[in-house]
């Protein structure tokens, strides 16, 4: 009776083991990098992660921070990550080099992208003629030929921006680029005035942005995983923006320790009000929301502006609507 009650015992136990076991392994894996340090920009992310929506799609997620010095495109190519935080304009661009990375989504129907003036001087986009423009070396593969060719600047009006405000400050006929959440709020804290921010966007810019970017391996390889990913992140998102945050908030400044609460909570109202994640498509279709309509604009633009060789890059096989056509996660 007794070694019949030890081998009950441990076959209760063996279960059990074999249950938990069983339990983990269900969670598949999943890795996201992101485009730069945590921020509020990040925050469905996070609130998927603190929410357990992933856990609940069957996957265990690990989202890892970008920055300045990481090579974000580099790191999914070389397997590094299952999936990018990326723009569809550089996409498009690794296309051209034989890097066979894919959109599957698009958190921001906007770009973020603004251009900072002072408020006496600089009103209206039109008002960029004659003034001394800070960009930096990226801008020039990207919006800068689109800015100059539409509002007829020059090339000599454009300077390195270095990422310090104080230029700026010190001259009225500057202006300078900018994150919509950031530049405006840190010159407003520092100077005391609040400057014009104009969103490229806004302004005829066509490029999504904080676009979900995968190789087109893993698509074939992990389509299952890739749109519960997908579909789990847009749930975040929507909770995000319009539930509580705070967890999130928490995970992103345990990641990033030299953000605020202030500039959290700026970057939460901003895109609440300009309607980066929930405007545009995707106030209609779904948050993510991604149209061939919409990319082969950005295309068109990047070939007219010969920023793109149309014989290198087929636009039809930058992206795919197939992991967010059926999610309809509404704003």
């Amino acid at each position: 009776m007794k070694s019949r009650i030890s081998t009950l015992v441990a076959a209760a136990a063996a279960a059990l083991t074999w249950g938990a076991s069983a339990t983990v392994h269900a969670q598949e894996k999943f890795t996201f990098l992101t485009n730069w340090y945590a921020i509020a920009e990040h925050g469905g992310f996070y609130q998927a992660l603190t929410q357990g929506l992933y856990k609940k799609a069957g996957l265990d997620v690990t989202v890892k921070m970008g920055g300045p010095q990481v090579n974000g495109m580099q790191i999914l190519a070389a397997g590094q990550a299952d999936c990018y935080l990326g723009f569809d304009v550089q996409t498009m661009k690794v296309r051209e080099q034989g890097v066979e990375a894919v959109t599957v989504a698009a958190v921001f129907q906007k770009d973020p992208q603004v251009l900072i003036g002072h408020p006496e001087v600089f009103k209206k986009m039109e008002d960029l003629k004659g003034k001394t423009i800070l960009i930096s070396g990226d801008a020039r593969t990207n919006y800068w030929p689109w800015l100059r060719s539409t509002y007829g600047l020059q090339e000599s009006q454009a300077r390195p921006y270095t990422f310090n405000i104080q230029p700026f400050l010190a001259d009225k006929n500057i202006v300078q680029q900018g994150y919509l959440s950031s530049e405006p709020y840190a010159i407003e804290k520092k100077a005391g005035f609040k400057p014009t921010a104009l969103l490229l966007a806004d302004h005829g810019w066509p490029p999504y942005a904080c676009t979900i970017v995968c190789m087109e391996k893993t698509l074939k390889e992990r389509p299952k995983a890739v749109a519960a990913f997908v579909k789990a992140s847009m749930e975040g998102w929507k909770s995000y923006l319009k539930g509580d945050p705070t967890a999130a908030n928490a995970m992103i400044k345990k990641d990033n320790p030299a953000l605020t609460d202030d500039e959290i909570a700026v970057g939460i109202r901003l895109m609440n009000q300009h309607g980066l994640v929930a405007g545009g498509d995707a106030a209609r279709l779904g948050m993510g929301t991604i149209t061939e309509a919409r990319l082969k604009k950005t295309y068109d633009m990047m070939v007219a502006m010969k920023l793109l060789d149309p014989a290198k890059v087929d636009h039809r096989k930058t992206f795919t609507t197939e992991f967010i056509k059926d999610v309809k996660v509404m704003p």
